[in-house]
């Protein structure tokens, strides 16, 4: 496989990721820290400092609205237990 389909493939599953746990409320942040070792506000660290590698500048806030598809405010006043 070339590299640009192993990139395509790999982007393809991490939106699929991303719209798994958005669809995923009752699982909540410290559930997936204890079972996975990450949780979606790692996810938006993570996407934030890869940006930054690239040279792109991106608020943490704004990152996590990527993840969570909405601001973090409205999740937690929405799902967090």
């Amino acid at each position: 496989m070339d590299q640009k389909t192993n990139t395509e493939i790999e982007a393809a599953v991490f939106r699929r990721l991303i719209d798994h746990l958005r669809k995923r409320t009752d699982v909540q942040n410290i559930d997936l820290m204890n079972l996975a070792g990450f949780c979606r506000n790692c996810l938006s660290k993570w996407y934030r400092a890869e940006a930054e590698t690239r040279k792109i500048e991106i608020d943490y806030e704004d990152s996590r609205k990527l993840i969570y598809g909405m601001s973090y405010s409205d999740w937690k006043q929405r799902y967090q237990k």
